[in-house]
């Protein structure tokens, strides 16, 4: 154990004193991409079944991620869309009490509609007796976030003249109950998309190895580096996760068409950065979780 330590670092330090020549450094990452070539070319046509099974994988989890920020988009324009309506007592001081909301935290916006506004539209909407106004004046008060609705609450309650308050609270809740199940689906299927990735990629690069293992030997037989025996097998797991990327995107450019058209009939602004999110995340993941696999099976089955 000990000699071995110092063979390793006496290799150490002749090689940093062997002065690099960029030739010499092109040479080697030549050989490296032709080494991953050639175990693409071994590997033939399980190439393409293996590329369509990543990217049937990242098409899934692309529309489901795409679908979560339309949602999320869509829940945020909606809450702050919606107001809360503070009905006034009758002997309210209406400056004063729209001059206290305005005041507080978290508070956009004040609208003022008096009672006779309210009860003009109601009798052109629906058919009312002919009865005194029995409306109280009004304030639409709305918010920056849905967030801080219960805050904002409490502190009207505590202001003189109004009587009462009302918020769509059932609507928003279920906007946002919705979002809280789409953001849990898009964790638990990046985990699914990580195993299966890594699974796959796993038991190609096996064979790779398998049917490379003389050549492999010889060249470790040699005192080939292992990083050089590595690196072409990493390479090769990060291509196919790069290509089954490449390939995701056709669908889920189609999947974001459709939600341009969702944003528009629903006149809601669209993150101009969702789909660049979206499809960086795709390629991330295709690449990183592919090269992980590839690194896992040649830490199993090479043992370098």
């Amino acid at each position: 154990m000990i000699r071995r330590t110092k063979n390793q670092n006496l290799k150490q330090k002749v090689k940093s004193h062997i002065p690099k020549d960029w030739m010499s450094e092109f040479r080697i990452t030549y050989r490296i991409i032709m080494e991953t070539v050639k175990g693409l070319i071994q590997t033939g046509l399980v190439n393409i079944a293996i590329i369509t099974t990543i990217a049937a994988i990242l098409t899934i989890f692309g529309s489901i991620f795409r679908v979560t920020l339309a949602v999320n988009s869509f829940v945020s324009s909606m809450g702050s869309a919606l107001e809360v309506s503070a009905y006034l007592a009758p002997d309210a001081d209406i400056d004063g009490t729209i001059s206290k909301i305005r005041g507080l935290e978290h508070v956009e916006k004040v609208t003022y509609i008096s009672k006779d506004t309210s009860w003009a539209k109601l009798k052109k909407d629906i058919d009312v007796p002919d009865i005194s106004n029995p409306l109280p004046d009004t304030l639409h008060v709305k918010l920056d976030d849905t967030k801080n609705l219960g805050v904002v609450m409490g502190e009207l309650k505590k202001i003189d003249g109004i009587n009462d308050t009302s918020y769509a609270k059932d609507l928003v809740e279920k906007f946002e109950m919705i979002n809280r199940i789409i953001n849990t689906a898009t964790l638990v299927f990046v985990v699914i998309v990580c195993i299966l990735t890594i699974a796959i990629i796993n038991n190609t690069i096996e064979l790779v190895i398998q049917s490379r293992k003389e050549e492999i030997e010889i060249m470790r037989l040699m005192g080939v580096s292992n990083w050089y025996i590595k690196t072409p097998l990493v390479l090769q797991g990060a291509v196919y996760g790069f290509l089954g990327a490449l390939v995701a995107i056709i669908p889920i450019d189609i999947v974001q068409n459709y939600i341009i058209k969702m944003h528009e009939f629903f006149m809601i602004a669209i993150d101009p950065m969702a789909q660049f999110t979206v499809l960086f995340s795709v390629l991330t993941m295709g690449v990183a979780f592919s090269s992980v696999g590839s690194f896992l099976s040649i830490k199993k089955h090479l043992q370098v």
